[in-house]
């Protein structure tokens, strides 16, 4: 039997998604932005040889997803301040001709200048150039312009009745709806969408509009078919009963000096309105002696042609009551800002990226069942190396071993080297594991079998090989009388990663050509998903 998922189920998925991060019941959830895959042009380390200039879609399994955590280099904590809910940028532009809202578009009923079977898909709202969100309630339709007309008044009023733009006469209707604050742009606003106000009807000036809004409201009927030979010529019949379901309707009808219907307006949206008419004939409803249609006559001389009417039903709730059932809310936008801190140098410098994507209740390491709950985090392992660091260079990329056994090499890439405060940060993603190191993964240690050290060696190394600094705690260290702070807990010179790289449920992937990466640099991460 036929079946439809519904758009409402859509935008009830988005809502229950943005409420998680604060917490549905009993259930809060975590959710980070990463910065990952350092090698991309490196089969071993999960990229492929030809990356750069054909990189591939994500792949979405149970085997990518644990790829993808080993070669993650650091996270940020995405919180309810950084995510809101999206709707498409239809940006106002004089001369525009705009679609209407109307509560009947479909498959068999298209819009009429997208061609779309869904009011959502519809330029049935604006942004003005003040960042001020109108939906448009009338937009000159009428039976010469079907389509509408163009618009030729930017909207720019904030009082909360419906109302022309301006003088021009184009026959536009606007709604006020919000305002995007400017807080809210660097964070939400992108080339497509504009952010939607959260918690709507309960802060700013979101109270007044939903407040003002009254369900089942008419407010604009649409002539389809002026009709002919009505009498007597040149009146208006005024409180004439908007009929349907809802109650105390009324519009004003204008017959012309050609006995055709002129114009038509509400006087009086009344309320409850799900379905709506208007007849305008002798003997209609109102008809009755003493009614606002009782002088309402054709010529005689044949049959009055009836005039076509559409009723406009508003949303449930009436219009600025639900914004995101309104104007069809069913995408939402995180963000998450990455720039090298001195305090916190988890994201790293001197290397690139190739994947962002979105992961989910990760888990403190050491544990499967504490949620990480940290601003910042490195995905990466890290060795404090002792010496005279700064004579030696260990390339970016490259492979680093340390032979700890018998038939045992551990064996990671560089992710970065800091030559200053002697920290090599690396990964070892499954695809170094080989008949060399047992066809495992095995850790860097300080306690390496008898007879065996702790000198890091690499396949791309400048200057003196160095060693593990057993002797080095902290997450701190001092040089020249200035103080370098590490980002990561050393313990006897090894640091862990800083979350549970098997932990969590990866929901977004996105891979990209690689992105270098400076001390200077700031990479603004928004991440769109459509429910």
């Amino acid at each position: 039997m036929p079946a439809i998922i519904s758009e409402q189920f859509r935008i009830l998925n988005a809502e229950t998604f943005v409420k998680s991060f604060v917490g549905v019941g009993s259930t809060v959830n975590k959710y980070y932005a990463f910065l990952g895959l350092p090698n991309s042009i490196e089969p071993k380390a999960g990229g492929t040889s030809t990356w750069a200039t054909n990189t591939p879609s994500p792949l979405d399994g149970f085997q990518e997803e644990y790829s993808i955590k080993e070669s993650t280099i650091a996270m940020k904590k995405i919180t309810d301040k950084d995510v809101r809910r999206l709707v498409r940028k239809v940006k106002w532009v004089a001369g525009t001709t705009y679609e209407m809202y109307r509560h009947d578009y479909n498959i068999y009923n298209l819009t009429p200048i997208t061609s779309q079977g869904s009011l959502y898909e519809a330029n049935y709202y604006v942004v003005n150039e003040d960042l001020k969100v109108y939906v448009c309630l009338q937009n000159g339709s009428d039976p010469e312009n079907p389509k509408g007309r163009p618009s030729y008044d930017q909207p720019t009023f904030i009082d909360l009745e419906p109302r022309a733009a301006g003088t021009s006469g184009d026959g536009y209707v606007w709604k006020y709806l919000y305002t995007i604050k400017p807080s809210e742009i660097v964070k939400f606003d992108s080339i497509e969408y504009i952010p939607v106000p959260e918690q709507w009807g309960e802060t700013g000036e979101t109270i007044a509009t939903k407040n003002n809004a009254i369900d089942g409201k008419i407010e604009v009927v649409v002539v389809n078919d002026r009709g002919a030979s009505y009498q007597p010529i040149s009146t208006s019949f005024a409180n004439v009963p908007i009929l349907g379901d809802g109650v105390d309707g009324k519009a004003t009808i204008t017959v012309d000096s050609f006995g055709k219907v002129s114009e038509v307006f509400v006087t009086d949206g009344g309320t409850g309105y799900t379905h709506g008419s208007l007849q305008f004939f002798p003997g209609a409803p109102g008809s009755e002696s003493g009614g606002p249609l009782a002088n309402l006559t054709n010529t005689g001389i044949g049959t009055t042609s009836v005039a076509q009417f559409n009723v406009v039903v508003p949303p449930k709730g009436g219009h600025g009551y639900d914004i995101y059932r309104e104007l069809g809310a069913y995408r939402a936008l995180l963000y998450a800002r990455f720039e090298t801190l001195e305090t916190n140098p988890d994201i790293i410098e001197g290397n690139d990226f190739a994947r962002v994507g979105i992961l989910k209740n990760p888990t403190v390491f050491g544990s499967d069942t504490e949620l990480l709950d940290t601003s910042i985090v490195s995905g990466l392992k890290a060795l404090k190396l002792g010496g005279l660091t700064t004579a030696t260079t260990y390339a970016v990329d490259s492979e680093i071993t340390q032979t700890v056994g018998v038939g045992s090499t551990a064996v990671g890439y560089v992710a970065s080297w800091d030559k200053v405060t002697g920290v090599l940060k690396y990964y070892q993603p499954m695809g170094l594991a080989s008949s060399a190191t047992g066809y495992k993964i095995i850790p860097f240690t300080t306690n390496p079998d008898a007879g065996y050290g702790v000198t890091v060696n690499g396949s791309s190394v400048v200057g003196s090989l160095l060693s593990i600094n057993t002797d080095y705690n902290g997450v701190s260290t001092s040089i020249n009388n200035k103080t370098y702070q590490l980002g990561m807990n050393f313990s006897a010179g090894i640091s862990s990663a800083e979350f549970n790289t098997k932990s969590g449920e990866v929901i977004y992937i996105d891979n990209r050509t690689a992105i270098p990466r400076s001390a200077s640099q700031k990479e603004d991460i928004k991440i769109v998903l459509e429910f």
